[in-house]
């Protein structure tokens, strides 16, 4: 067992018979030696136990081969699966390439965030940074890009700021939403939306205005209910919605998110309504429990994983330099996933 006391260069250069130099070289990649030399090293590092001082290695290397991830941690009874799973893949990602992923959360308190940026930055522990959950005048994003620091985003923020970034369509998301629901026989279909400073929020929204407005529908304004994307907030907008005149009742829901879609159902049903024939709803997200709640919810999958893999794949192109202007925004596409909270015949 290798003892609690560091072992140092020269003594594996000792124990070998080379000089700390070759050691030094050798494990960092900067010499090739005959075999016999290079195993003759190695046993000797293993023997002895030795490990590489990980920051005398980075100010020298001037890399940390450490990438930063702020997010926002989801609360105990609102677990952000799409966050989490986006999380995996960037650390499925980061390992391939040889790379650590370092998380730490997105605090409220705006100055002690950007203060966190800097000093990682600037004492080499990160090379660069992972954002999400980007909004408007997203000050992060200001900072990072006055200051120059290597960073990439999943999300857009203001038309004018120009980032490395990769987003979902959200509008063409629900604009598959509503004209699925159209499709199916319903005019009278509202909607529950974020607040007006969401961004993303806003980017859904726009989806659904325009299919309904191709469809040379005006959506009556009390079918637009604004709120947190939470299930309590799902759930009283339903109600709201449910107890309009017959006249102006939506017959069809689509939700910006499933935890809202999940409090509509709870509150349709709990009206006597028959999710899916009597009215339909839909969320986005596809989040694991839409398959498995009664009836299965209709909903918009995102290509998360893939978006995680390439995430770490474009910020390690902007470390190498690899872009010569600011490249565009990614836009990939999402999928809708028909299940019968909207179409009782569905299998999926």
């Amino acid at each position: 067992m290798p003892s609690s006391r560091r072992v140092t260069l020269k003594e594996v250069a000792r124990q070998a018979g080379v000089s700390y130099q070759t050691v030094s070289k050798l494990l960092n990649g900067q010499v090739r030696l005959l075999p016999e030399t290079e195993a003759r090293i190695r046993e000797a590092v293993d023997r002895l136990g030795y490990r590489p001082l990980y920051p005398a290695r980075s100010l020298r290397s001037r890399t940390s081969r450490t990438l930063g991830y702020s997010w926002t941690p989801a609360t105990p009874d609102s677990p952000n699966q799409i966050l989490d799973l986006l999380l995996q893949s960037m650390l499925s990602a980061a390992e391939a390439s040889d790379y650590h992923l370092l998380c730490f959360a997105h605090h409220f308190d705006v100055r002690r965030e950007l203060e966190t940026y800097l000093t990682l930055y600037e004492t080499r522990r990160v090379d660069g940074f992972i954002l999400s959950s980007v909004e408007y005048d997203d000050p992060r994003i200001l900072f990072l890009l006055e200051r120059e620091i290597p960073f990439v985003a999943f999300g857009r923020s203001n038309p004018e700021l120009q980032f490395p970034c990769i987003d979902v369509d959200g509008c063409e998301g629900l604009r598959m939403v509503v004209n699925h629901l159209l499709e199916s026989g319903h005019r009278r279909i509202a909607v529950l939306a974020w607040p007006e400073t969401s961004r993303v929020g806003n980017n859904r929204l726009e989806g659904y205005l325009q299919a309904m407005h191709s469809a040379g529908l005006e959506p009556d304004s009390l079918w637009i209910q604004r709120g947190e994307g939470q299930v309590a907030f799902g759930e009283e907008a339903t109600r709201r919605l449910l107890n309009l005149p017959p006249e102006r009742r939506p017959t069809a829901i689509a939700a910006l998110n499933d935890l809202m879609a999940f409090g509509a159902l709870r509150a349709a049903q709990q009206s006597g309504l028959h999710v899916g024939s009597d009215i339909a709803i839909a969320g986005f997200d596809d989040t694991p429990a839409a398959r498995y709640v009664h009836p299965p919810l209709t909903s918009v999958r995102q290509p998360i994983w893939q978006i995680g893999q390439q995430l770490i794949a474009m910020l390690l192109e902007v470390l190498n330099h690899a872009y010569t202007s600011p490249p565009e925004c990614v836009l990939l596409a999402p999928e809708l996933i028909v299940r019968a909270s909207t179409s009782p015949e569905a299998s999926e």
